[in-house]
């Protein structure tokens, strides 16, 4: 049976069954943000490795508090970087610095604040302590051995940090897939153009190469003229170089819509076409036996944004092995949808004091109205099956955005 108009819900099962395997590469650290991380990074000592102290002052040992000392001799000093120092008499403090380990025999430590230096001597002025307080005990973040970052994990400045403490001067990566943009229709020319009244510039591309960038994906953009020769030609020389391919444009039922035809003719097989959705819905997604990947999207900008978000992520996730996150918003005022579709509803999300997430539904004058979407920040997903959505229910919400 032909997949085509089909639910949301199948189109996402269909793209899940032809999610890709990528390969590996390894980097140096330094080169490592941004990327997603392809072995788990393991704890090759206990965090901190150390009794590690907390605060510039002297340690002591408790029980000489306890039983009422408040005035202790100085027997030396600790500094961070040093090795762990003894002391030879409990009834003496020794002088300890931020980060330094815990020296032997003591096991509490009293800030500069709380203390009087006096000719080699140390008062405490407190009348109460906590015994092992101000020191941060080996092994009480991660054990030594225990997995602190899973691979799949995107690599942010935190987690190079945590590599670098484990010693990984370089680190397995996933290695992204090489992607290519077309953009389609004689309509359309270069952004440093003029255009005549019956033109107009390329810019869908550019806001979907910019979105890939954000995901740790790089893009080359091509433009393909409403020539199905043309089209041929460059689609099976890009065959050769690409691993997934994205268009935006073509995909309809126009007299010039070829590359549904020409994809068929290079011989990549159409897993489906036309989901039931708005906007969107003409957006087709295949592969061929090369498992070169192709998702070729509507060419109004609205539609575009929501095919890249909604389904391209979804596979991208699933290649990575990613959990799909999601996020539930409420929705602020009652909407009626009458079509049978999924409805990706454009909106603006603003944070109440007690504490709810809620979406303003901006709608725009259609698919064609990207204008709208420098105002909002992502789009509401109302299901398919019901015409009337109620001012408070919870719907998820796929953002484009930061949000705060």
């Amino acid at each position: 049976m032909e997949n085509t108009f089909i639910s949301y819900e199948k189109a996402l099962s269909i793209i899940e069954n032809h999610k890709s395997d990528f390969s590996t590469e390894f980097r140096d650290l330094e080169h490592c943000i941004g990327a997603y991380l392809a072995e788990d990074l393991i704890a090759d000592r206990d965090f901190p490795p150390y009794d590690r102290v907390t605060m510039d002052g002297i340690a002591i040992a408790y029980t000489s508090f306890e039983k009422g000392q408040r005035t202790y001799n100085i027997e030396s000093t600790a500094a961070a970087g040093n090795p762990q120092l003894t002391i030879n008499n409990t009834q003496h403090c020794i002088e300890v610095m931020t980060g330094a380990i815990m020296p032997l025999g003591v096991d509490t430590v009293i800030r500069y604040e709380d203390i009087e230096l006096h000719e080699g001597s140390a008062t405490i002025n407190l009348d109460t302590l906590n015994y092992k307080q101000n020191v941060h005990f080996k092994g009480i973040d991660i054990a030594q051995d225990t997995v602190v970052v899973p691979k799949g994990k995107k690599l942010s400045s935190a987690e190079i940090s945590i590599a670098a403490s484990v010693g990984k001067a370089s680190l397995q990566v996933q290695k992204m897939p090489r992607v290519v943009i077309f953009s389609t229709g004689d309509e359309l020319v270069p952004v440093h153009q003029t255009p005549k009244l019956h033109q107009i510039r390329r810019s869908n591309v550019y806001g979907i190469q910019s979105t890939l960038k954000e995901w740790g994906l790089s893009a080359d953009l091509q433009h393909l003229a409403d020539d199905k020769t043309q089209m041929l030609s460059a689609i099976s020389d890009a065959l050769e170089q690409y691993d997934v391919f994205i268009f935006t444009g073509g995909v309809s039922k126009g007299k010039f819509d070829y590359l549904p035809e020409v994809l068929n003719q290079l011989q990549i097989t159409k897993h489906f076409h036309k989901v039931q959705q708005r906007p969107g819905k003409p957006f087709w997604f295949g592969s061929n036996a090369n498992n070169k990947v192709i998702f070729a999207l509507p060419g109004n900008p609205v539609s575009s944004y929501v095919c890249t978000y909604v389904y391209f992520k979804y596979w991208l996730k699933k290649s990575l092995n990613i959990p799909q996150e999601k996020l539930y918003v409420e929705l602020d005022t009652n909407i009626q949808f009458k079509p049978n579709l999924i409805y990706f509803l454009e909106a603006k999300l603003e944070s109440l004091p007690n504490g709810k997430l809620v979406a303003k539904p901006l709608k725009g004058n259609g698919s064609g109205d990207f204008a709208n979407l420098v105002k909002t920040d992502g789009f509401l997903i109302l299901p398919q099956g019901q015409d009337e959505f109620k001012k408070g229910g919870v719907f998820e919400f796929i953002k484009y955005r930061s949000i705060f």
